[in-house]
């Protein structure tokens, strides 16, 4: 039986019964870089053929840890084997435009609008025969997770989400944010013009590009070279540059999505409630983590069993910063 007792045995962490309060240590955070992923697998559903990675037993229950950007599957890394030894089967996708995921067909629209991934990770679901697993993410694997919950729970066992309640409003990205929020977005608004497009599509200044995102929004994080080109690989993608760019682009209705998504995107632009039982985290150390950094901005949207952490000294990619802390979130969310 899952549990925090036994699962804080199984890590090895005397902290693990700080991990299940409201606050977490960056004395857990990771530093060094990991083994990769032994083998991956694709599997074609829907627009794509998926590349993933996969972990632990074929008949455990199912997580599904969806990464962000400019990451890749290795922000889990370190928290699938965790996962793993508890019995869990975790499976870890890389995102359309990112790693060996593939579009199925040269025709298909470069689409990176929020139902779109949202859909894909429906169609890797029932590509495996999963009905149903806890999703876990963080930033655009928040963002999918969130939507996934909210218009599919049935599909939804239970929810970690970093950053809380992402899904976007479009109209409500028109308004100008803070300052200082503005200015932690500079790159979204470098994505709008011509020359970040340019930029993204030539390798040596995408490089450049993602290794300064990292520094500058994990200000706390030791990580080493290797750790970083081990995650660049997967932005090698052909449809790597078209997909970041749509995505931005479309976030601030500077891009068209697809009139065969207007109805999905109708139904999450009335910002509906998350009802499944749900973990949310914050980073302090985040950029993008809302004021004051409790969850309270963002704690009405989820009206079902729910608890929020903050981590203390954490920045923007938790789970390879904090493994054990995200891990742990999975394991608690999952006896909601």
């Amino acid at each position: 039986m899952l549990n925090r007792r036994t699962f804080g045995k199984a890590l090895g962490l005397a902290t693990v019964a700080s991990l299940a309060g409201p606050a977490a240590s960056a004395a857990t955070r990771g530093t060094a870089p990991a083994a990769s992923f032994p083998t991956l697998k694709q599997v074609k559903a829907g627009l794509l053929d998926i590349g993933y990675a996969e972990a632990g037993p074929a008949r455990g229950p199912v997580v599904i840890c969806l990464h962000g950007w400019p990451y890749d599957i290795h922000s889990f890394v370190d928290v699938a084997p965790l996962l793993a030894a508890q019995g869990y089967r975790v499976i870890v996708p890389y995102l359309r435009g990112h790693g060996t995921t593939r579009f199925l067909s040269a025709k298909t629209f470069r689409n990176a609008q929020q139902s779109a991934i949202a859909l894909d990770i429906i169609a890797l679901m029932d590509a495996l025969k999963i009905d149903k697993a806890v999703l876990a993410g963080f930033d655009w694997g928040s963002r999918t997770a969130d939507i996934i919950a909210a218009l599919w729970p049935q599909r939804c066992k239970a929810l970690v989400s970093v950053s809380g309640y992402l899904i976007t409003n479009l109209e409500a990205n028109l308004a100008p944010l803070p300052p200082k929020a503005e200015y932690a977005w500079w790159y979204q608004y470098y994505f709008a013009t011509e020359r970040g497009r340019l930029a993204m599509e030539n390798k040596d200044k995408r490089h450049d590009l993602t290794r300064l995102v990292w520094d500058t929004v994990s200000p706390t994080w030791n990580f080493d070279d290797a750790t970083f080109e081990r995650t660049a690989a997967a932005f090698e993608n052909p449809d790597y540059a078209a997909i970041v760019i749509h995505n931005y682009r479309w976030r601030l209705s500077l891009a068209d999505g697809e009139r065969r998504y207007d109805g999905l995107e109708q139904r999450l632009a009335a910002r509906p409630v998350i009802k499944v039982p749900t973990i949310t985290l914050d980073a302090e150390r985040d950029p993008f983590t809302a004021p004051p950094g409790d969850g309270s901005s963002y704690r009405q949207m989820f009206t079902g069993a729910y608890d929020h952490r903050t981590l203390a000294g954490i920045g923007h990619n938790l789970p390879q910063e904090a493994p054990a802390a995200f891990a742990q979130a999975v394991v608690d969310v999952d006896r909601f």
